[in-house]
């Protein structure tokens, strides 16, 4: 199956440390791939070099057989490369509508124009309220996005990618942050995104129920470099991945309802 999101010995150093160390991975289109590891394993850095806020020490990146290493963080965007982040990237003063019809006309290549009523872009309202109700923010469209709890807010901004038609979603740990009665409601939009199957998610997150559910397959990093790439089975019987960084988790799925 041709890959979606390639890297070849993807590697970044700083100074005398190896943030990234020859990462070569294969994502195929409309997969749900996780990525777990320790902290310090490297895993923001290397979203950071695939969504294009670091480039690499060396190594390549390629976006459906293309090679991107070298475009800029807005040229992957165009491209269909959508990045989350762990502090949640909303424009606060706007409504919750606005920041999603914004995305809207952004993908559509038309800018704001004060002097044209805001009711010339209905046809931008209109889809920018088909995106929130898919995140399950529909009745939340006229609060100000600084008035969100912060998993409202982690959820507006799963919306303004989604606007975007961006074809990969790169989730940087979702649910950080968030109560526990909040994380709920982020698992039900990232599992609805996923059961439509027109999207490719790599998604970073500490929850390691969440990851063995959603997953088709998991990618650990240790010290910067890939320990382990598969199933989520065999990820979790994996020795190796258990002693550097599990610690004997064990499958809790069968004594969980969550």
């Amino acid at each position: 199956m041709n890959s979606i999101i390639e890297t070849q010995g993807l590697t970044i150093s700083f100074g005398g440390h190896t943030a990234v160390d020859s990462v070569s991975l294969s994502v195929p289109a409309n997969h749900f791939k996780s990525i777990i590891g320790p902290n310090g394993a490297g895993k923001t850095t290397f979203f950071n070099l695939l969504s294009g806020q670091l480039m690499p020490t060396k190594g390549e990146i390629f976006f459906k057989g293309e090679k991107i290493t070298n475009l800029s963080p807005i040229e992957r965007t165009r491209k269909g490369i959508g990045r989350s982040f762990q502090i949640t990237n909303v424009f606060p003063n706007l409504t919750v509508l606005e920041n999603v019809r914004l995305a809207v006309q952004s993908q559509a290549g038309i800018r704001y124009q004060m002097l044209k009523h805001f009711r010339k872009y209905k046809e931008f309202e209109l889809k920018a309220e088909e995106w929130l109700e898919t995140v399950l923010l529909e009745a939340r469209k006229d609060i100000l996005a600084k008035n969100l709890a912060h998993g409202e807010k982690r959820k507006l901004e799963i919306a303004m990618l989604l606007a975007l038609n961006t074809e990969v979603l790169l989730l940087d740990e979702p649910t950080a942050g968030m109560s526990l009665e909040e994380v709920p409601a982020i698992l039900d939009v990232i599992k609805q995104i996923k059961e439509k199957g027109d999207r490719t998610i790599l998604l970073i997150e500490h929850k390691m129920d969440m990851i063995l559910d959603l997953s088709d397959s998991v990618m650990v990093l240790f010290n910067g470099g890939l320990l382990a790439d598969g199933t989520p089975e065999e990820i979790m019987k994996n020795e190796t991945v258990q002693s550097a960084y599990l610690g004997g988790h064990k499958d809790e799925r069968t004594s969980s309802s969550t």
